[in-house]
């Protein structure tokens, strides 16, 4: 009444192996929102996104003519420029530090009260508050003073500057996309943190030891 089941042909085996391989490569190539994600082009593009601000920054502040100017540049409260700028930089500095404590009680590597998402909130709004404190810094150090090469310390300060808001556009672009791995992302956040540190300590902090504190 039955028929005893055929065994499957050479050609249905050949057939069931490409569709296993097909659909495991699919698995691997999409995330879990099905977008099509490939982790090559995932690690460069950060890379490729620091390089191109980067040279674009430096190379319009080598384009700069220092000259005096008509109108005297801004400074706020502070007694001169170079006093704002310095204080500036330093707030800056002073809120990463507190990017790197909040990032630490956010992944647990920390344990301190309290619990939920505040900590999430005062990470995204003193980052974004850090990126405003640079503009005002930024712009008079790239189109006043320009790319300078006087000596060590001008010009590493001008490299760190060249490299700063590429540093902060790859992070934001890590932050914002899937699929990266898990050391990534603190890996950027230490590039951000060592380019700041290095700022500071060749503007500020020269600052500070050569003329003495003072607003």
């Amino acid at each position: 009444m039955f028929r005893a089941a055929q065994p499957p042909s050479k050609s249905d085996r050949l057939l069931d192996k490409v569709q296993i391989m097909f659909s495991r490569s699919m698995r691997e190539k999409t995330d879990p929102t099905g977008r099509t994600v490939s982790s090559g082009v995932l690690f460069v593009l950060p890379g490729l996104l620091f390089a191109i601000v980067a040279l674009s920054v430096g190379f319009v502040a080598s384009k700069t003519v220092r000259e005096p100017y008509e109108t005297p540049f801004s400074h706020l409260f502070f007694s001169d420029t170079l006093h704002m700028k310095a204080w500036l930089i330093t707030a800056v500095l002073l809120l990463a530090l507190g990017q790197l404590l909040t990032a630490s009680r956010i992944y647990e590597l920390l344990r301190f009260p309290p619990k939920g998402r505040f900590y999430h909130l005062v990470h995204r709004w003193s980052g974004r508050t850090a990126i405003l404190l640079t503009l005002p810094v930024a712009y008079h150090c790239i189109f006043m003073l320009g790319f300078e090469t006087n000596n060590t310390r001008v010009y590493v300060h001008s490299l760190l500057g060249s490299f700063l808001y590429g540093a902060v556009l790859a992070k934001v672009l890590i932050v914002r996309s899937s699929g990266f791995r898990d050391w990534v992302l603190p890996f950027a956040g230490s590039v951000l943190f060592s380019i700041l540190a290095g700022l500071w300590l060749t503007s500020a902090f020269w600052f500070f030891s050569n003329v003495g504190i003072g607003i």
